[in-house]
């Protein structure tokens, strides 16, 4: 007597996600109110480090007008989570003068090692904001409509900086491998702190 082949186990690392989030996997107001929070700390230091960027760098650089359009979108992105802080009633961190210094400080001092390390900073800083919302995406799935949006479109500009930064020499900066490890961990470092503080 012959059996039938079995077939692998199935993977159990696969993300199994229901066709309607359950009803403890909704997001929560707290939960909202602290995404917008770090979201709007993030913007806030993202528009530092390139103002320091583009202190040290100057107007007439070759990678000037790449910086202030990157720099442009960052304001634009604080100016929508200034509104939706004033709208949904959300403490902003009290962190943000710290955040006011360290964006400024990271951005001038990258500047300051090279353009291809400014780049790098840029690279480093991206990639971690990519990951972040689109866990944040991924938490919200529908629950928020306009906070995701919001989320989704500032998502597809960081990931455009991230690929203007490459295109243009991050991965050549002098210790690329440890400056962009410590300038990723920072910034997780800031989202943990943000969120809570």
């Amino acid at each position: 007597m012959t059996s039938e082949p079995s077939q692998p186990p199935k993977a159990t690392t696969e993300k199994q996600t229901p066709a309607r989030p359950l009803p403890g996997d909704r997001v929560s107001e707290a939960e909202r109110e602290r995404m917008i929070r770090v979201d709007h700390a993030g913007e806030f230091g993202a528009v530092r480090i390139y103002a320091g960027q583009r202190a040290v760098l100057g107007e007439h650089h070759k990678n000037a007008g790449l910086i202030r359009h990157m720099y442009e979108q960052e304001e634009a992105h604080l100016a929508r989570f200034n509104k939706l802080i004033t709208e949904r009633g959300v403490r902003p961190t009290i962190l943000a003068p710290f955040w006011n210094v360290a964006g400024f400080a990271l951005g001038a001092g990258t500047a300051l090692m090279g353009e291809k390390a400014a780049m790098a900073c840029t690279q480093a800083v991206e990639t971690v904001i990519d990951e972040h919302y689109q866990e944040q995406r991924d938490k919200l799935a529908g629950s928020d409509p306009e906070l995701e949006e919001v989320i989704e479109e500032f998502q597809a500009e960081e990931v455009e900086h991230k690929r203007i930064a490459e295109e243009h020499g991050a991965e050549e900066a002098p210790g690329h491998k440890i400056l962009t490890g410590v300038i990723k961990a920072g910034c997780r470092a800031a989202i943990w702190l943000s969120k809570r503080v």
